[in-house]
C-alpha cells in the first residue's frame, strides 16, 4: 500500500477514535443529570404544543425506549444512533430543532475560520522562514517583537483595538457580516444561496459587489482572530528554519555557492512543512475558541450565539449538540490540514515519515 494512503488511513482512524472518546466523555458529563433531563434529547418537534401531562408521559416512554436508566454504554449507543439519523434533539429554551439551528449558523463560523486559516498559515510560514533565515537581523528582531506582542494579547483585546482604530476612528471596515445594500441583493429573487458562505455564494452568483462587501466585513474579524495563531506558527517555523540551516546538507550546499534564497525556498522550506502543519493543526483547535469571542464582538451571528443565548435555564440538547458540532468542526479542520500536509510534504509521499 502506498505510504500516502497509509498516512491518510491512520489520520482518518485517529479522527474517528477521537470523536468516539470525546463524545463519550461529553455524554458522560450529561449523565450527571437526571434521566428525565436526558430524555429531552429525544423529544419530538411538536413537544412544545403538548400539555404538561402529555410531555411527562412521553418522557416516561422515552426513558424506557432509550434505556436511560441502563449502564453508560447502552445509553451512549442510543444517543449516537440518534445523532447519526439527524435527530439531535429539541431545544426547550429556544423552541427549535438543535441541528437546524446549528446548520443555519454554521456558515458564519465556517467562513470566518476558513479565511483565518488562509490568512495565518501562509503568512506564518513565510514570515517565520524569512525571520529564521535572517537570524539576528532587524527583520528577525521585528518579527520576534511583534510575534511576542500578539501572542501575549488576548483575542478580545485585539478585537477591541481593531474596532477602535478601523471602525470608530478611521471608519474603514464595518461591523456585522454584510452591509444593508449587499443584503438587499442577497434577498432578491435572482440571488441563490448555495453554501451560506457570503463570499463563495457571491462568486457563484457572479455578484462582485456582494463578494467585495463580504470580504470588507471579514477583514477585522479575520485579522483579530488570526494574529495570535500567526505569532505561534511563525515562531515554530522560525526555530525550524534555524535548525535546518545548520544541517550538513545545507552547509554543503552553501559551500558549493548555491544562493541563499534558493536554499531557503527550495530545500529548507520543504523540510519545515511538517512541523508547520502540525502547529497549524494545534492552532485550529484554539482558533475555534477564539471564534466564539470574535463572533460576539463583531456581531456575527454564528453558532456561538446559541451558547450565549442560554442564561440560567439548562438546555441539555442544545449544550450537547453544540459540543458535538464543535468537536466535528475542529477535527474536520485538523483532518483537512493533515490531508494538505500529506500532499505537500514529500517525505510523507515517499514513506520517510508516515506516523
Amino acid at each position: 500500500m502506498p505510504p500516502l494512503v497509509i498516512f491518510l488511513i491512520r489520520r482518518i482512524l485517529g479522527i474517528f477514535l477521537s470523536v468516539i472518546v470525546i463524545t463519550g466523555m461529553l455524554y458522560g458529563i450529561a449523565m450527571f443529570t437526571s434521566p428525565e433531563e436526558r430524555a429531552t434529547l429525544y423529544l419530538p418537534r411538536n413537544a412544545s404544543r403538548m400539555s404538561i401531562e402529555g410531555v411527562r408521559r412521553m418522557v416516561g416512554r422515552i426513558i424506557e425506549e432509550k434505556h436511560l436508566r441502563d449502564p453508560f454504554p447502552v445509553q451512549y449507543f442510543y444517543w449516537v444512533d440518534s445523532l447519526s439519523r439527524g435527530d439531535w434533539g429539541w431545544s426547550g429554551f429556544l423552541q427549535e430543532d438543535v441541528l437546524d439551528m446549528l446548520n443555519r449558523r454554521a456558515p458564519v463560523t465556517l467562513e470566518l475560520t476558513l479565511y483565518s486559516l488562509l490568512f495565518f498559515i501562509p503568512l506564518g510560514m513565510v514570515s517565520g522562514a524569512i525571520s529564521g533565515a535572517r537570524k539576528g537581523s532587524k527583520t528577525d528582531s521585528g518579527f520576534q517583537f511583534f510575534s511576542f506582542v500578539f501572542s501575549s494579547t488576548p483575542t478580545f483585546i485585539l478585537a477591541i483595538l481593531m474596532m477602535a482604530i478601523f471602525y470608530v476612528w478611521l471608519r474603514i471596515f464595518p461591523l456585522e457580516r454584510v452591509g444593508s445594500e449587499a443584503l438587499s441583493y442577497m434577498r432578491s429573487d435572482g440571488y441563490k444561496t448555495y453554501t451560506g458562505l457570503i463570499t463563495i455564494d457571491a462568486v457563484l452568483n457572479g455578484n462582485l459587489f456582494v463578494f467585495l462587501d463580504g470580504l470588507r466585513h471579514l477583514v477585522m474579524p479575520v485579522i483579530s482572530l488570526s494574529l495570535i495563531q500567526w505569532a505561534t506558527l511563525g515562531r515554530v517555523v522560525r526555530v525550524s528554519t534555524i535548525e535546518q540551516s545548520h544541517e550538513q546538507y545545507i552547509l554543503a550546499a552553501k559551500s558549493r555557492g548555491i544562493p541563499a534564497k534558493r536554499l531557503l525556498w527550495g530545500h529548507i522550506f520543504k523540510n519545515i512543512l511538517s512541523p508547520a502543519f502540525t502547529s497549524s493543526a494545534i492552532g485550529a483547535a484554539s482558533l475555534f475558541t477564539g471564534v466564539m469571542v470574535i463572533e460576539q464582538t463583531f456581531n456575527l451571528k454564528g453558532i456561538s450565539e446559541l451558547i450565549m443565548s442560554i442564561t440560567a435555564v439548562p438546555d441539555t440538547p442544545l449544550l450537547l449538540g453544540f459540543g458535538v458540532y464543535s468537536i466535528l468542526f475542529v477535527l474536520g479542520i485538523i483532518l483537512v490540514l493533515d490531508i494538505v500536509q500529506a500532499f505537500v510534504d514529500p517525505r510523507i509521499r515517499e514513506g520517510i515519515m508516515i506516523g
